[in-house]
Formats: C-alpha cells, sequence, structure tokens
C-alpha cells in the first residue's frame, strides 16, 4: 500500500448532487453468465437516460479490454477484477452519477468488498456513505446452460474452459440481495420496471409526473 499520502478534499457528494440535480450510487448486477444480467443493466440505462438520469454501465467484458486486460480468470484475478471495478464505481457514484455493473462476481466476499468500499467515508470528508443496490439476476444453472449464447457453457463442460462459474468454479449467490429481478420468468421491461419502482420508492430517483 502506497505510503505518504493524505486524502485531498474535493466538493462534497451534496453538492455535486445540487448542481446534478439527482444522486449518485451504484447498481450492482450479478448473476450467472447468461443470466440476462448485462441485457438487463443496458436497458435500464437506456431508461434512466431517457428519464433525464446520468447513468454510466461498465460491463464485465467491455472492462476486459482495457482497465482489466491484464487480468485472467483464476480465482485471484477474480478478486482483484472486482475490487477495481468496485472503486471505478465508487468514483462514479461519487461524481453524481448512476453506475451499473454487470459482472458475474461470484464469491460473496468479493460483492462484500465492493459494498464496503462505497459505506467507507474518508475522514474529515462530511460524506455519507454511497449507496449500494446489490441486483440478482436469478436463473438456474439448467437455464442458462440451455441459452449459452456465446457456447461458454458447452466449451467448459468439455473442459476447455478453466475456472468457469457454475461448472468447474462456484457462484455463491446473494443472500440479502436489494432487488431480486428472476430473468427466466420476467420480461426485460419487467425487470427494468421492477429495478425502478424500487429507486423511486427508496428516494434514490425521481420519475417526472
Amino acid at each position: 500500500m502506497a505510503t505518504n499520502i493524505v486524502w485531498h478534499p474535493s466538493l462534497s457528494r451534496k453538492e455535486r448532487s445540487e448542481f446534478r440535480k439527482q444522486k449518485g450510487f451504484t447498481i450492482w448486477f450479478t448473476g450467472l453468465s447468461a443470466s440476462g444480467k448485462s441485457t438487463v443493466a443496458t436497458a435500464l440505462e437506456q431508461h434512466l437516460l431517457h428519464l433525464g438520469l446520468a447513468a454510466y454501465r461498465l460491463d464485465g467484458d467491455n472492462v476486459r479490454f482495457g482497465l482489466n486486460k491484464d487480468l485472467g480468470f483464476s480465482d485471484k484475478d477474480r478478486v482483484e477484477n472486482i475490487r477495481r471495478i468496485g472503486e471505478v464505481a465508487k468514483l462514479f457514484a461519487d461524481s453524481a452519477t448512476i453506475a451499473i455493473t454487470s459482472f458475474i462476481s461470484p464469491f460473496k466476499a468479493d460483492r462484500q468488498i465492493a459494498r464496503d468500499l462505497h459505506t467507507a467515508v474518508p475522514q474529515g470528508s462530511g460524506d455519507e456513505a454511497i449507496p449500494f443496490i446489490e441486483v440478482f439476476a436469478d436463473l438456474p444453472l439448467e437455464v442458462a446452460e440451455q441459452r449459452d449464447p456465446k457456447g461458454l457453457y458447452k466449451k467448459a463442460r468439455a473442459g476447455e474452459i478453466p475456472h468457469f462459474t457454475g461448472i468447474s468454479s462456484p457462484y455463491e449467490a446473494p443472500e440479502k440481495p436489494e432487488i431480486v429481478v428472476k430473468t427466466h420468468e420476467q420480461s426485460v421491461e419487467e425487470c427494468v420496471a421492477t429495478i425502478v419502482q424500487w429507486l423511486e420508492a427508496q428516494g434514490l430517483i425521481t420519475i417526472p409526473k
């Protein structure tokens, strides 16, 4: 860990929210590969933008083309992958932007680290914790395998992909997510509506009437 560093104060999160006329927070999608989390996250981002809210989606595959291109899929690299994304999401949320992430993030401990990053407040900053909303794209493994749009499950079953979540590496489902969407029972539109209604009920967004 770096030494001889001091936290440099900036605008408060409250000031940024007042300037941008919206609250910043992170919506963290988790679920198996092919669970539909990225599809729902993309539709949610579009919906929020149409409402006039600033939102940005961080996608598991897309981030590995740049920020995390040095990471593989070992357990150690998965931990670092989620840590980095947690930090980036926090920066977006701190800027009064709605950060939306769609990552398998299979381990409870790693998702807790991401949550803790948002609840930690620098001493003397005067800010409150950043809301962290975990959305579980709940889909049975057998349905995910039937979907298999990228053919990854087939390759994993054949031993061509090591450390594949749900096959050769575990997925630890959230115990108390803020929101659960049943992507095999609900349409994409219904999933988005479920999330938006929850956000409005919590006072995180205001939908123009």
